[in-house]
């Protein structure tokens, strides 16, 4: 927006809440309960996604800290368990795997997530990628994407994928808006 004017749906809009994880979760992100708590995870190939990605979970109050993914390489970023996530465990699972809920909405803070943990701008556009393993989610994120104005393509396995690329220049100027200002430290080319 040039007047200088927060969208209402912006990164800045609102305080950042743990059910912001939404946005980790939408990409290849993964979250277990274990009694009255539960952990978000995900795996990630680049010291900066670590790095963002933990002072991100700081600024939400919640203790995180990371594994070796060993046999997907690269780095686990994960939450300590907490009773806190418990809802978003809920909302996220059904029948032992990964499902997305039917009022599912990506706002700023969400989408900021999945741009810290699984977003690239490449020359056709900007590409956020989605869990390998995740297809039945697939449908409803995407269609959640259309609800927030930003109707993207996917990418097969094949291409990159899987994964949604936003194109466009109004499309762009719209994510834009939405995830914020590019992180300290965060290189130009994973930010929109």
């Amino acid at each position: 927006m040039s007047s200088g004017q927060l969208s209402f749906f912006s990164a800045g809009a609102r305080p950042a809440g743990v059910d912001d994880l939404e946005g980790v979760l939408c990409g290849p992100g993964q979250v277990v309960r274990q009694g009255d708590t539960a952990r978000v995870s995900v795996i990630v190939h680049a010291d900066w996604r670590v790095a963002a990605l933990l002072d991100a979970l700081t600024a939400l109050g919640l203790d995180g800290g990371t594994a070796e993914a060993h046999e997907e390489g690269g780095t686990t970023v994960r939450t300590l368990f907490d009773p806190r996530l418990v809802p978003l465990a809920t909302r996220w699972s059904g029948g032992g795997a990964k499902r997305a809920p039917l009022d599912l909405a990506l706002d700023g803070p969400r989408l900021r997530w999945w741009a810290l943990a699984a977003g690239r701008d490449t020359p056709a556009g900007y590409v956020l990628h989605l869990g390998p393993q995740d297809e039945s989610v697939w449908p409803a994120v995407g269609a959640a994407l259309v609800r927030a104005g930003l109707t993207a393509g996917q990418i097969g396995p094949r291409a990159d994928g899987p994964a949604y690329r936003i194109t466009g220049q109004r499309r762009l100027a719209r994510l834009r808006e939405l995830v914020g200002e590019r992180p300290p430290d965060v290189p130009a080319e994973a930010w929109p």
